[in-house]
């Protein structure tokens, strides 16, 4: 998850810049070598959890009752994990392209509309405990993520390179010939 995490700001800063500096074509590159990058960690860590389920647990405990638990969990957190690898990445490419508002609306309806709502009526009344919350809270990221593809996938790049520069001159302060209160002598 921290790798991902990782991966989330240098999206954010790698495709904030190319937008800044106006180049679509490196902020296409770099969301996807970040996502793929993010994507194929997330893969051999998803083989390595399923591979291990039934021994990862004795890290920790000698408990055989524990690690049946992990053991049966291991599959759901392997998800998760690759979930996880691509999801935070697209949010840090949402967030270098200036769009913070529209992913806190997808992770308010992600969570808080489909991902708790399920992972409580599998948790508590269809009886799944731990399984049913957190397949729940897996719908919720996956719908996440699959929202995120699609707002990235179907983004008009160039357009965003111009709403970049707008908001760049919105702010911009032109340099004037007096630097910090010192007048400059023509050089």
């Amino acid at each position: 998850m921290m790798i991902s995490l990782g991966f989330l700001a240098a999206a954010s800063v790698r495709v904030s810049n190319e937008l800044g500096r106006g180049s679509s074509k490196g902020a296409k590159f770099s969301i996807m070598t970040t996502t793929l990058t993010s994507f194929c960690i997330g893969c051999v860590l998803f083989v390595l959890f399923l591979f291990l389920r039934g021994r990862l647990a004795y890290i920790f405990t000698e408990s055989e009752e524990v690690a049946n638990a992990v053991a049966d969990l291991s599959p759901l957190l392997a998800c998760s994990i690759l979930l996880n690898s691509v999801q935070p990445v697209l949010s840090g490419v949402a967030v270098g392209a200036g769009w913070q508002s529209i992913v806190a609306w997808v992770n308010i309806a992600s969570y808080y509309l489909v991902g708790i709502p399920i992972g409580v009526v599998l948790g508590y009344v269809f009886k799944m405990e731990v399984k049913g919350v957190w397949v729940g809270m897996l719908l919720g990221t996956l719908l996440q993520t699959v929202t995120l593809i699609i707002i990235t996938w179907k983004t008009d790049w160039d357009k965003q390179v111009l709403l970049a520069r707008s908001r760049v001159n919105k702010w911009f302060v032109p340099e004037s010939r007096e630097t910090n209160g010192n007048q400059e002598n023509g050089a």
